[in-house]
C-alpha cells in the first residue's frame, strides 16, 4: 500500500513535464491529482491501522479477563503476551506511517509547489 509513497520521487518526474512538454501537459492539474491519491493512500493506510489496532485492543481485553480468571492457564498468558506484542507493532505503525507522511508531503510540496498549493500541506 505505500507503493507510491515509495516511488514519490519517480512519480513527479513523471507527473510533472519539463519545460518541452508543459504545453502537452497541465503541471497543475497533474500535481493535484497526484496529490489526491496520495492522500486518499494515507487515509487509507491509517484507517487500516487504526482498525487493527482496536481489534486487537479488544482480544487484549478480553484475554485478560480469561487469565483473571484462570492465572494458571500457560495457553491464556501465551496467547496475551502475543496480542500485547502485536498491539505494540501496530501502535510502532502508526508512528512510523506519520514519518512517511511527512517525507511524502515534504517532497511533493518541494517540486509541485510552482503549480498546486493543497490546503492542508
Amino acid at each position: 500500500m505505500r507503493v507510491l509513497d515509495d516511488k514519490i520521487v519517480y512519480a513527479l518526474n513523471t507527473s510533472i513535464p519539463t519545460e518541452s512538454f508543459k504545453s502537452k501537459v497541465d503541471p497543475a492539474v497533474a500535481c493535484q491529482d497526484l496529490f489526491n491519491q496520495i492522500q486518499k493512500g494515507h487515509s487509507e493506510r491509517e484507517n487500516i491501522i487504526k482498525n487493527c489496532i482496536m481489534s486487537t485492543a479488544e482480544t487484549v481485553k478480553k484475554l485478560k479477563a480469561v487469565k483473571e480468571s484462570s492465572p494458571d492457564d500457560i495457553d491464556v498468558v501465551k496467547n496475551l503476551k502475543s496480542e500485547q506484542r502485536k498491539l505494540r507493532l501496530l501502535q510502532t505503525e502508526l508512528s512510523v506511517e506519520e514519518v512517511i507522511n511527512e517525507k511524502t508531503s515534504k517532497i511533493f510540496n518541494e517540486q509541485c509547489r510552482a503549480y498546486y498549493k493543497p490546503g492542508n500541506l
